[in-house]
Order: C-alpha cells, then sequence, then structure tokens
C-alpha cells in the first residue's frame, strides 16, 4: 500500500497560484460573464480582485489534490511516461512558458511523491528550481530544506508548511511586481497536468471513482476558461484559450448536478459548526471520457513541448 498520496509542493502550486491571480470569479458551476470578472481597471493596472472571490475559487481547487490520495489506493502501477521531462525546462525561453511549466513540474512532483521516487523527485525540484530562479522568485524557497524533507517520507507536514510560507512571501511580491498572468499560467500547468495524469491512469485502471473526477473537472475549467480570455491580448494566452475551446465544446456535453446530504455536526477551534453534505453526481458517457482523454492529451504535449 502506498504510504504517501501527495506533495506539499503541489499543495503550494494550487494555493499559490490562486491567490496570486487578479481577477475575481463567481464561477460555481457555469462559466463567468468576463464583466462579472473584472472589478477595477485602468491603463495602469490589473484587474482587482476581491478575496472572497479568491478563497471560493481556492476552496473549489481541493479537487486536483484529492486526486492524487485517490490514485494511490488503486495500486495502479508507477509509470515514468506519464511525466514530463525534466530537461525540457532548459528549453523554455520565455516567462509564460516557464510559469506553464512550473505548474506543471509541481503536478508531476505530487505524482512521483504519491509513488515515492526520492531520487526523481530531487530531479523536479530541481526543475523547479531553475524554473523559479528565471522567473526571479527563487528568493522565496529553500530548495535544500524542500529536497531533505520530500526524501523524508515522515516529514510530509513540514513540507507543506515550508510551502505556505514560501508562498505567502511570493504571492505579495508578484503582485507588487505585476506579474499575476505568471501565476494564472502555474495554476493552469498544475490543473492541466494533473487531469493528464488522471486520465492516462484511468486509461490503465478503469474506476467509477476516477472516472467522476475526471467529470468534475468541468467547474474547475469553468473557473479558468473565462479568466485565460481575460489575457487573451498576449499571444501565449490567445493560442492556449483557442486549444481551450475544445475542453469547452466537449464539458459542455458532461452534466453535473448535486444531491444534497445528511447535514454533520463538528467541532472547529472549539465552536459547533453544521457542516451541510453534498454530492455531486457527473454524467458523461464513454465517448466524452475518450474525447477529454484525447484532448488532454494533445494540447498538453503541445504545450510542454513549444
Amino acid at each position: 500500500m502506498l504510504k504517501r498520496y501527495i506533495s506539499g509542493i503541489l499543495i503550494f502550486a494550487l494555493i499559490f497560484s490562486l491567490q496570486s491571480l487578479t481577477v475575481g470569479c463567481g464561477c460555481n458551476n457555469d462559466e463567468a460573464d468576463l464583466d462579472d470578472l473584472i472589478m477595477d481597471q485602468n491603463t495602469t493596472q490589473s484587474p482587482v480582485i476581491n478575496e472572497d472571490a479568491i478563497n471560493e475559487i481556492i476552496s473549489s481547487f481541493s479537487s486536483p489534490v484529492e486526486m492524487a490520495a485517490l490514485m494511490s489506493t488503486l495500486n495502479v502501477p508507477f509509470s515514468k511516461k506519464y511525466l514530463v521531462d525534466p530537461g525540457l525546462t532548459e528549453n523554455y525561453d520565455t516567462n509564460n512558458k516557464k510559469a506553464f511549466a512550473l505548474g506543471v513540474m509541481s503536478a508531476d512532483l505530487g505524482y512521483l511523491n504519491v509513488y515515492e521516487r526520492s531520487s526523481l523527485i530531487v530531479e523536479y525540484l530541481s526543475a523547479i528550481k531553475r524554473l523559479s530562479d528565471d522567473l526571479k522568485v527563487s528568493q522565496f524557497f529553500d530548495f535544500q530544506s524542500f529536497k531533505r524533507i520530500a526524501t523524508n517520507n515522515d516529514n510530509i507536514d513540514s513540507l507543506l508548511f515550508l510551502s505556505v510560507q514560501s508562498f505567502q512571501n511570493m504571492d505579495s511580491y508578484l503582485r507588487e511586481s505585476g506579474r499575476s498572468n505568471l501565476s494564472l499560467l502555474a495554476i493552469t500547468g498544475v490543473w492541466l497536468e494533473g487531469l493528464y495524469l488522471l486520465t492516462q491512469v484511468t486509461e490503465e485502471k478503469k474506476s467509477e471513482k476516477l472516472r467522476e473526477r475526471i467529470g468534475e473537472q468541468k467547474i474547475l475549467f469553468n473557473m479558468l476558461y473565462p479568466i485565460l480570455k481575460i489575457y487573451k491580448d498576449d499571444p501565449y494566452f490567445e493560442s492556449l484559450v483557442t486549444d481551450f475551446k475544445e475542453f469547452q465544446k466537449i464539458y459542455d456535453e458532461v452534466k453535473i448536478t448535486y444531491q444534497v446530504g445528511e447535514p454533520e455536526t463538528q467541532v472547529i477551534d472549539g465552536h459547533i459548526t453544521i457542516i451541510q453534505n453534498e454530492e455531486s453526481i457527473v454524467e458523461m458517457t464513454d465517448e466524452q471520457l475518450q474525447q477529454i482523454t484525447l484532448i488532454t492529451e494533445k494540447i498538453r504535449n503541445k504545450l510542454i513541448n513549444l
């Protein structure tokens, strides 16, 4: 049985990238209107977001983290063929490509941590350091500590603590330097690589739970896609938006409904809290699943080979 199910670095990548977005989203299950995403904009500043909107998105992005935990229970053999060659990061010649790759590498790192591949973890951390150096954000990372803790199976909580501490400092820096577009690309890389790993594993191991997770990515896609379109004046984003239209077409056909379950009482921080449980029900045909798998593979391979 596999012991480790998610890397603290992956959690960091998800949270940091979302925190640094400069747009707000009240997306829920439907694609948001662009006018609703932009709260304030002028010729000198990026769009401004509201904190509650960010928190809503962060809450919704728990699904990629849960994916790794779910995959670890299926006993699917480890396969390096799913992963991006960390050496490719030396070929990326723009900040956009490097930011996207930073997200992809972070997702791959999570997969490696699931299977406790310590030697490869070090390689991917080295690639992440190289990318962060180029993006001028490496000052916020203690990579020696990351490497030491990531290869110690008993210290995942320490890795998460260091990751969160790092992203808090870097988040402020990216906001001040007006580079939130790079944060958006990083989270897009995490999402796309996570979906790629999920669909590839599902090809090997048929599972209703994995199938549901693939369908549920419609919710996350409907948050990301309208935000990407805000930056479409940038040629890299324009190409990304064009590619993602294929996702939009197929995910529009996937239906998600919700069933309210029995409320649960929990004590949180000394206070009694009522948690309303909700179950999502995904309706997705085998053909739709196959199309999502093919589209994901095509777009992901195109982007990592740019």
